[in-house]
């Protein structure tokens, strides 16, 4: 195997997705303790006088204490180049997060023992389940109490409609918490915690072992040895190639707080995900080991770096390799550009690099003419990656900035924000934008906005809240304009464009949707902007 060839192999590209508090961000930095990227984890709920979470950078996220944005981190482990996407728990942020599991090759769900299966794991489950990616379970917080193991795999099961495997199974929860039992190996790990340091002290034990009773005391000795008889009478056989198809989902337990489970479920984790996997393109599937460098925008962000006012966009290597000052044909814009400063990232921190390989994230400046969806290959190609859907918000307010003489830094802002698809921005048609339509699909991004408009641009803002519900997007079937007069519209209904003119009609019911399509038959409705744009 060539060198070229062996870097892809190595790489693995994974998201992970949980409700809030699951845990996801604590177990994040874990495997950045392992692969040695940090030196010590940081308090993620961002208190005074704690430190941040390594994988929460912006402002807001540190004062609140729940990340609010993707982030991205790549290190080291055991020969393997990790690529990690670290997603917002928190519905309000989901759309930042369907993007950003569309960059993935796996997904790494975070499931709250206490919990189980919660709302927005339900809906992010749905988006991982459409792209048909391998799902790796990791049930969290075993060391509190917990909910019957059995009735979380029966939960997990039943809510997701996905066959699941323990590949180890707890012994205890709470303060009985003693370690797992690998099914694999048909051994104990049992752990000690050293206050979260790198690596929790484990202790691997035969089950037959006469100290046993000792080491976990003699109930749950008991109680292990029942569960496992059951456990290999009852549980789906492994299929590792319905865990690549995503229709087995691997379970594992531990605590990512102390450390308890983290490093054996990262290296099972590691053998079992795949090198980065081939692409759906509009010339068919780009295979990974393609000679030909190309990659897609996910996800940009501004103002990473306050002092120099930038904006990076993120891009996903999907074949070839990356080099530096190479020239690579932008599809949208239809020219060939030369990406200045490639960076790989590390949350906030950044480190300038000469080369990345597929499966690869890597920022990338952006001076305004990347969108998210956008395409990047070697200059002779032309094809496109599919297109990232937009989705349709479900809360409106009109925004203004208050003081009119800060209109260039209001509508810069609202633009660069709209443009990483944090918010839709829509306007009334033949009218300026000095007030816009802002359209989110939580409450929080509101909050977001405000926060970001005053501490990045300087502008305080006056918001309005709006009686729409829903959104669609419309086109007529001779391709020309609408014009609002042409149509037939309940009161409750509000014509708009979006920053690049796509029309489409406000609503605040869905009745009032239903009501408007039977009367405006000669209009197509869609639920979905097509790629972001």
């Amino acid at each position: 195997m060539s060198n070229y060839q062996s870097e892809i192999e190595r790489r693995r590209t994974f998201a992970i997705i949980s409700h809030p508090d699951a845990g996801k961000t604590t177990l994040t930095e874990k495997f950045l303790l392992y692969g040695g990227a940090i030196a010590q984890a940081g308090a993620v709920k961002g208190k005074k006088n704690t430190r941040a979470a390594t994988s929460d950078w912006m402002e807001i996220e540190k004062q609140r204490g729940i990340s609010v944005t993707s982030s991205v981190m790549q290190f080291q482990y055991e020969g393997f180049c990790i690529n990690i996407l670290d997603t917002p728990g928190h519905q309000d942020f989901s759309e930042d997060t369907y993007r950003t599991l569309m960059a993935a090759d796996s997904a790494v769900m975070v499931i709250d023992a206490a919990k189980g299966v919660e709302a927005q794991t339900r809906k992010l489950f749905k988006v991982c389940a459409m792209r048909d990616i391998p799902i790796f379970t990791f049930i969290n917080k075993m060391d509190r109490e917990a909910r019957d193991s059995f009735e979380l795999l029966e939960e997990l099961e039943k809510e997701l409609g996905i066959e699941t495997y323990p590949v180890n199974w707890p012994i205890g929860c709470g303060k009985d918490f003693q370690g797992v039992y690998d099914r694999g190996s048909r051994k104990i790990i049992h752990f000690t915690s050293n206050g979260g340091a790198r690596a929790a002290t484990a202790t691997e034990v035969e089950l037959g072992d006469p100290n046993l009773d000792g080491l976990i005391g003699e109930r749950l000795h008991r109680q292990l040895a029942d569960e496992i008889e059951l456990l290999d009478g009852a549980a789906a056989e492994f299929d590792l190639d319905r865990v690549r198809h995503g229709s087995l989902s691997p379970v594992f337990f531990g605590s990512a707080l102390t450390n308890f489970g983290v490093e054996p479920f990262l290296e099972h984790f590691l053998q079992m995900t795949t090198a980065p996997l081939p692409r759906h393109s509009t010339d068919g599937m780009i295979d990974s080991m393609d000679d030909a460098f190309s990659a897609f925008v996910f996800k940009i962000q501004a103002n990473m770096n306050k002092a120099h006012r930038d904006r990076i966009a993120f891009l996903r290597v999907c074949s070839g390799r990356f080099e530096a000052d190479k020239e690579v044909y932008h599809v949208q814009g239809g020219k060939k550009i030369k990406l200045s400063r490639p960076q790989q990232l590390m949350a906030a921190e950044r480190e300038i690099i000469e080369e990345a390989y597929a499966g690869d994230i890597i920022g990338v400046f952006d001076p305004g003419i990347f969108s998210i969806g956008d395409t990047l290959c070697a200059p002779g190609k032309k094809f496109q990656f599919d297109p990232i859907p937009t989705f349709a918000p479900e809360h409106f307010r009109r925004v203004r900035s208050l003081d009119t003489m800060k209109r260039k830094q209001f509508l810069k802002g609202m633009e660069q924000i709209a443009q990483e698809g944090a918010i839709q921005i829509f306007k009334a048609p033949y009218t300026g934008m000095e007030e816009v339509i802002v359209g989110v699909v939580g409450t929080l991004q509101f909050d977001v906005l405000e926060y970001r408009l005053k501490s990045e641009y300087g502008v305080d803002l006056y918001m309005e809240g709006l009686p729409y519900e829903y959104l669609r997007w419309i086109t007529a079937d001779d391709g020309e304009p609408v014009k609002e007069e042409d149509l037939i519209l309940g009161t409750d209904v509000k014509l708009v464009e979006d920053y690049k003119g796509n029309q489409l009609l406000l609503f605040g019911s869905q009745w009032a949707v239903n009501w408007t399509q039977e009367r405006n038959p000669s209009l197509t409705f869609s639920e979905f902007g097509g790629a972001v744009s």
